[in-house]
């Protein structure tokens, strides 16, 4: 519904209804908790289907394995802390002149971070030796854009996956790990 909203709104009213809802550091020094609750609320390019896909394979997986309540709790604190600790590094990098002083009302919203971390959590979903290879798979899918001159997005995404994987308290006595293996030998019918 918000995409709809989005291209129903005039361009040029678009990005200043945006920004007012960015996690950039002016929004967050004037209304932290407003804007950390409605940025994750909007997708910034207004192209749902990849995030519809994206919601279907990794969200709604970790939801069912995970409750409700657990799952949020794994979306809140990617979101929150990688969003706090992504514009602290920028604010950092403004105050030491490596990024301009304008960089305070950069654009950043978007429910990526909070995908970061469930992508992540999910990891312990998958049974020991293939769990190895998924986490490996995740670092370095989220470490990739760190290498080619990371943005704070960049620092962001691999942030909230870190994060995730630190939710293991959450994901505790959930169930018996699935073992990719076990699925291929299961009988065909």
């Amino acid at each position: 519904m918000t995409t709809v909203a989005l291209h129903l709104m005039p361009a040029e009213f678009e990005e200043h209804f945006l920004r007012h809802r960015s996690t950039n550091i002016h929004e967050l020094s004037r209304s932290p908790v407003r804007v950390l609750v409605t940025s994750a609320m909007w997708i910034e390019s207004g192209h749902w289907l990849p995030y519809a896909f994206l919601y279907t394979v990794f969200h709604a997986s970790a939801e069912r394995w995970l409750g409700t309540v657990r799952w949020l709790g794994v979306c809140a604190a990617a979101h929150v802390l990688a969003s706090l600790i992504s514009e602290a590094m920028l604010l950092a990098a403004i105050r030491k002149g490596m990024a301009p002083a304008a960089a305070v009302d950069t654009l950043d919203i978007g429910v990526s971070y909070a995908l970061a971390g469930v992508i992540a959590v999910l990891g312990y979903r998958v049974a020991v030796p293939w769990r190895y290879v998924y986490v490996l798979v995740v670092l370095v899918v989220f470490a990739l854009p760190l290498a080619a001159g990371p943005s704070f997005t960049d620092v962001g995404h691999f942030v909230a996956a870190l994060i995730g994987l630190a939710c293991y308290p959450l994901v505790r006595g959930r169930g018996k790990a699935w073992n990719p293996k076990e699925t291929l030998a299961a009988p065909r019918g």
